[in-house]
């Protein structure tokens, strides 16, 4: 397993930050898996300004996520694949961040498999998507599939790369 790059996840969440406290509705965030990168602090940071924070609960494959609220003093419930989820009441966001295990400048991304953010993506379609990685994730090509949905953007810790 890697080591957590502190400095590489602040810089990300640098970056988010100012993206995300614009948004007027619930904001969808992420838990992280320990290979991840870490948006707690963004995630209190958030609350602390008064935005509503949600947190996918991954459900049975096929399905899109659930979002539940999350709130700093929240009980995080064990989920499938490793995931922690609130235990709060479910809500939709209006922002979603996406995970990425890979990225190209032409907005196309590299999930983990399962088409749980193309099919919570395309039941969301008025949400906004931001996609976030270190930018050693990114790559040359990436192929498209036709389930596959577009991000709004992609953050790294250097720059943010917008789409359409």
């Amino acid at each position: 397993m890697r080591t957590r790059d502190y400095a590489r996840d602040w810089g990300i969440i640098h970056r988010l930050e100012p993206l995300l406290r614009a948004s007027t509705g619930p904001i969808a965030c992420v838990w992280p898996l320990p290979h991840e990168v870490d948006l707690r602090p963004l995630c209190h940071a958030l609350a602390q300004a008064g935005k509503t924070v949600v947190l996918p609960q991954t459900p049975a494959r096929g399905s899109p996520l659930v979002f539940r609220q999350w709130q700093p003093e929240s009980t995080m419930l064990a989920g499938r694949f490793g995931t922690h989820h609130p235990d709060g009441p479910i809500m939709e966001p209006a922002l979603v961040l996406v995970p990425l295990l890979g990225f190209d400048r032409r907005g196309n991304r590299l999930g983990y498999g399962g088409g749980y953010y193309d099919r919570t993506l395309a039941a969301l379609p008025h949400a906004a998507s931001i996609g976030y990685a270190p930018s050693t994730q990114e790559v040359a090509h990436l192929p498209r599939g036709p389930h596959d949905q577009p991000l709004n953007c992609i953050v790294t810790e250097k720059e943010v790369i917008r789409f359409g």
